[in-house]
C-alpha cells in the first residue's frame, strides 16, 4: 500500500509542542513515522504516516474529525553545526536573561529606564572583555612581545608561520601589530556573521497582520540593505496607509508583559545593537594598535579616532530608543536622527579601523619610550573601561535592589483578585516571591561577567603558555622565552581555587539538604507506598528533584564568592599589600592559570565534537533550549532567540487548525513547550483563543520561570492564561524541572481540587508484591494515562465523522 496521512484540518488536532534537547517527531508523536506537513527543515508541523493504509484503533487520525501533530522546533537550538560556536557566546545569553529578570514596579519606571541603559553599557563591555583578550592575545603577546628581536617567537623552536614576524619585522612594532590585529579581526567578523544570519532567520521573520485562519505564510523580511531610508522591520508608508489602524490586542496586553506583540518582534532593535556593538569591538582593536605610538601626533590621532568611536557606541548603546521594541502593526519608528547616528557610526568604525591598520603597516614612528617596554603600553582606556564596568555593577545592584523593594511594596498593597467559581482557599501563584530576593537580574549579570571573564583569561594563559612562558612582571633578567601577564590577571586566576572550594562546599550542602528531605519525605510516603525500601527509594528520589528549587541559593553563594574574592584581591592589587608572585597567593595563582588554560582546552575539544556529533548538539542544545527563550533584548551577538521564529509560526498553524467554530486545537507542551504554549496564547485573537485548550505537562512556569523572571510570569500572566483559554497542567513530584502552576494537589499537599494543576503519582504506586515501577522523571507525560483523561476532558467540540 502506498500508505496514509491525514492532512485536513478540520475538526479537533491535538498539536504537541516538544521541550528541551530537540525532541524528535518520532519522539513527540509516539509513532514510528513521521511526515512533514507545513514548514521546512529547519522548523515544521508532522503529522503521523501509517504505512499500512488508513489506521483502525486506539487514536487514529480520522480526516475531518481528529489528529494529532507535532511541531518541531529543536532545530533552532541544536541543528546546526554552528552551535559549537555558541559556547563562547554563553555570558552574551546571560547578559540578556539578566534584562527579563529585571523587577518592573508600575512607579519605577525612571529608575528602571536607568538600570536598563547601565545594563545595555555592561553588555557592550562584556563583548569588549571578549574581544579585548584575543586583542590581548595576538596583539599584546605575540605581536609586541613574542615577535620581538630575540623573544621567544623569533627562536628556531618557534612555529614557522608566526617567526617570518620576528624575522621580517623585529624591529618594526607597528607592522607586526597591524598583521596580528588580523586575528580580532576575524572574531569580530564571526560574531557579526553568526548574528547576522541568525538574525535574517529568526529576529526578522515579518508578521502576517492578523492571526486569522484564511491568513498566509509569514515570509523573510528584507535585509536593510534593500530598504530605502528606513530601517530593518519598519513599516513603509504604502503599508502604514494599507493598514492604518493595525489590529488591536486585548485588554490584558498593557497590563501582561508576556502578551505584548513587540516582545518578539527584534528585528530593528537587534540591527541597530548589532552595528553599535560591531563598531566598539573594531575600535577596541584600533586603540590596542595605535595606543603604543601616542606619542607620535599620527598614533595619538588614530588613538583618539579610535576611542571616538567607541564613545560614540557607548552613547548609542545607552540611548533607550536604540534597543527599543514597538508594536509591529503600530506604524511607529524610530527617530530620523538616531538612524542616521547609527548607519554614520556603521560606515565610520570599519573607516578609523582600516585607516588605524594601514598606518601601522605603513610604519608609524616610535614614542620616546621606544620599542623596549616588555608589555604592550596602552593610555589607560582599558583600566577606564575596568573602573567603569565596576561602577555599572554596583549601580545596578543599587538600583535593582531599589526596585525589588518597591515590587515587594506594590505587591503588597495589590488588592486580590476575585478567585473563579469553584475554587477553594488562596491559590499559590509562582512570581509571589522572587528569586533571591528579587536581584537575580544582578546575580546573573555578574555571573556572566564571570564567565567572560573565565573565557578571557584563559585564551590569555593559553597563548601564553603555546608560545612561551606565562609569566609575571618584573625582575631584572632578560625576558627569554616568558611572556609577560600583569598583575590583575594573575590575582584573578588565583580566585579560581577559592571558587572551586566553594563549590564543593555547596555540593556538600546540597548533598545534606538532600538527606534531610528525604527523611522527611519517608514517612509520609509510607501510606502509599506499602513497602519500605520502595517509600525510601522514591523519598530519595523527590528529595533529589526538589533540589531545583534551591537554584537561587547556588547562584547566590557562587556570585557571592566571586565578588567578594574578586573585591578583595582588587584591594590587595591597589594597596600594593603584596605580589602574587610567591607563597600561597602565588601558588593560588599558578594554579588557576592552568586551570584557565585547561577550561578553554576543553572548551576546544567540545566544540569540535560538537561540531561532528549531532546527538551531542542535542544535549548542549538543552542549554540553549533555556538560555535562547528569551530575544536579544541588550546584546545582539547572543545566539539567536527561537521564540521569535516560533511564537509567529504556532499562531499562524493555530489559526489554520481552528478555522471555524466546529474546529479546536488542544494546545499540548511538554518542559520548555509548555512556555512557548503560555506565550502563544496571549498572542491569539480572542475570537480564535476560544477554539484553543492547553494542555500542560512537566512545566518549569511556576519553579523555574515565575521566580526568576516575575515581571513576566508572575501572578498577572499565569492568571491571564488561565482566562484566555480552559487549561491543564500534569506534574509530578519526582519531576526535577516541572510542578504545579497554580497550587499544588498532591496527598502531601493536601490534596486539594484546582481547576488547572492535576496530580500524577511517579513512580506509579504498584501493586502489593509487585516491584517498585521505574521513574519517568521529567519525560513521557504523553505516556501517562492521565494524559489521556485530560487530553478527553478538554476537548469539547464532537465534529460529526
Amino acid at each position: 500500500m502506498d500508505g496514509f496521512i491525514d492532512r485536513t484540518c478540520a475538526g479537533v488536532t491535538e498539536l504537541r509542542v516538544h521541550g528541551v534537547s530537540g525532541t524528535p517527531p518520532a519522539g513527540v508523536l509516539n509513532h514510528p513515522h513521521p511526515r512533514l506537513v507545513a514548514g521546512d527543515g529547519t522548523t515544521g508541523f508532522y503529522r503521523r504516516w501509517w504505512t499500512g493504509g488508513r489506521p483502525t484503533g486506539e487514536h487514529p487520525d480520522v480526516p475531518g474529525v481528529r489528529r494529532r501533530e507535532a511541531y518541531a522546533w529543536g532545530n533552532l537550538t541544536s541543528g546546526g553545526r554552528t552551535i559549537a560556536l555558541w559556547l563562547l557566546l554563553l555570558p552574551f545569553s546571560l547578559a540578556n536573561l539578566s534584562y527579563f529578570m529585571l523587577p518592573r514596579p508600575a512607579g519605577g519606571t525612571r529608575l528602571r529606564h536607568a538600570t536598563e541603559a547601565a545594563q545595555r553599557l555592561f553588555a557592550l563591555l562584556l563583548t569588549g572583555t571578549l574581544v579585548g583578550a584575543v586583542t590581548r592575545a595576538a596583539v599584546d603577546l605575540v605581536g609586541w612581545q613574542c615577535t620581538a628581536a630575540g623573544r621567544a617567537c623569533t627562536l628556531a623552536t618557534a612555529p614557522g608561520w608566526v617567526r617570518w614576524l620576528g624575522t621580517l619585522w623585529g624591529a618594526e612594532p607597528s607592522k607586526r601589530l597591524a598583521v596580528t590585529a588580523l586575528v580580532p579581526l576575524l572574531l569580530v567578523v564571526l560574531l557579526w556573521w553568526l548574528a547576522r544570519r541568525t538574525w535574517r532567520r529568526d529576529e526578522n521573520t515579518a508578521e502576517p497582520p492578523d492571526v486569522a485562519p484564511d491568513r498566509p505564510e509569514y515570509r523573510p523580511a528584507a535585509d536593510p540593505a534593500s530598504r530605502s531610508g528606513g530601517e530593518p522591520g519598519s513599516r513603509s508608508p504604502a503599508e502604514a496607509e494599507a493598514d492604518p489602524d493595525p489590529g488591536s490586542r486585548p485588554a490584558e496586553a498593557a497590563e501582561v508583559l508576556l502578551a505584548r506583540p513587540r516582545l518578539w518582534r527584534g528585528g530593528a532593535p537587534v540591527w541597530r545593537l548589532r552595528v553599535v556593538h560591531v563598531a566598539f569591538s573594531l575600535a577596541s582593536i584600533g586603540v590596542a594598535v595605535s595606543a603604543p605610538f601616542a606619542q607620535t601626533f599620527p598614533g595619538l590621532a588614530l588613538t583618539v579616532a579610535n576611542a571616538g568611536v567607541q564613545l560614540a557606541a557607548a552613547v548609542l548603546a545607552a540611548l533607550p530608543w536604540t534597543a527599543r521594541r514597538v508594536d509591529p502593526r503600530s506604524g511607529r519608528r524610530a527617530p530620523r536622527r538616531l538612524i542616521r547616528s547609527v548607519h554614520g557610526l556603521r560606515v565610520a568604525a570599519p573607516l578609523v579601523f582600516l585607516g588605524t591598520v594601514g598606518a601601522a603597516l605603513a610604519g608609524l614612528p616610535e614614542g620616546s619610550a621606544g620599542t623596549t617596554l616588555w608589555r604592550l603600553p596602552g593610555v589607560g582606556i582599558g583600566t577606564f573601561q575596568y573602573a567603569l564596568t565596576l561602577a555599572l555593577g554596583l549601580f545596578i545592584l543599587v538600583s535593582t535592589c531599589l526596585l525589588a523593594r518597591l515590587d515587594r511594596r506594590t505587591r503588597r498593597t495589590a488588592p486580590e483578585p476575585a478567585e473563579p467559581e469553584g475554587r477553594e482557599g488562596r491559590e499559590v501563584v509562582a512570581g509571589e516571591r522572587p528569586a533571591m530576593g528579587g536581584v537575580a537580574a544582578w546575580v546573573v549579570l555578574m555571573i556572566a561577567a564571570g564567565g567572560a571573564n573565565v573565557l578571557a583569561l584563559g585564551v590569555l594563559f593559553c597563548t601564553a603558555a603555546f608560545f612561551g612562558v606565562p609569566a609575571m612582571t618584573g625582575g631584572p633578567r632578560p625576558p627569554g622565552r616568558r611572556l609577560f601577564l600583569d598583575d590583575p590577571v594573575w590575582w584573578t586566576a588565583a580566585l579560581v581555587p577559592l571558587l572551586v572550594l566553594g563549590l564543593a562546599a555547596l555540593a556538600v550542602v546540597l548533598w545534606l539538604i538532600r538527606r534531610a528531605e528525604a527523611r522527611r519525605l519517608a514517612p509520609e510516603l509510607k501510606p502509599y507506598y506499602l513497602e519500605r525500601d520502595d517509600a525510601e527509594a522514591v523519598a530519595r528520589t523527590w528529595a533529589l528533584a526538589s533540589l531545583t528549587d534551591r537554584a537561587g541559593l547556588v547562584l547566590g553563594v557562587l556570585t557571592g564568592i566571586g565578588v567578594a574574592g574578586s573585591a578583595a584581591v582588587g584591594t590587595i592589587h591597589q594597596l600594593r599589600l603584596f605580589t602574587p608572585d610567591g607563597g600561597l597567593a602565588g601558588r593560588a595563582a599558578s594554579i588557576g592559570g592552568w586551570a584557565l588554560a585547561a577550561v578553554i582546552s576543553g572548551l576546544a575539544l567540545l566544540g569540535r565534537r560538537t561540531y561532528r556529533d549531532p546527538r551531542l548538539r542535542r544535549t548542549i542544545g538543552v542549554l540553549w533550549d533555556v538560555a535562547t527563550f528569551w530575544p536579544r533584548a541588550i546584546h545582539p551577538l547572543a545566539p539567536p532567540c527561537y521564540t521569535e521564529r516560533v511564537v509567529p509560526e504556532l499562531t499562524a498553524r493555530i489559526g489554520t487548525l481552528a478555522a471555524t467554530e466546529r474546529d479546536q486545537v488542544v494546545l499540548s507542551g511538554h518542559s520548555q513547550g509548555s512556555v512557548i504554549a503560555a506565550a502563544v496564547v496571549l498572542q491569539l485573537d480572542p475570537a480564535l483563543r476560544g477554539r484553543v485548550r492547553m494542555l500542560t505537562h512537566g512545566s518549569p512556569l511556576r519553579r523555574l520561570y515565575a521566580p526568576f523572571f516575575p515581571a513576566y510570569f508572575g501572578e498577572p500572566g499565569p492568571r491571564a492564561v488561565r482566562e484566555a483559554v480552559t487549561w491543564c497542567n500534569l506534574y509530578r513530584l519526582s519531576d526535577p524541572i516541572g510542578g504545579a502552576v497554580f497550587r499544588r494537589v498532591d496527598p502531601l499537599a493536601g490534596g486539594r481540587r484546582d481547576a488547572v494543576d492535576r496530580f500524577c503519582w511517579d513512580p506509579p504506586r504498584p501493586g502489593p508484591g509487585e516491584p517498585l515501577p521505574e521513574t519517568r522523571w521529567h519525560t513521557d507525560y504523553w505516556l501517562e494515562p492521565s494524559y489521556g483523561e485530560a487530553l478527553n476532558h478538554l476537548v469539547t467540540v464532537k465534529p460529526a465523522a
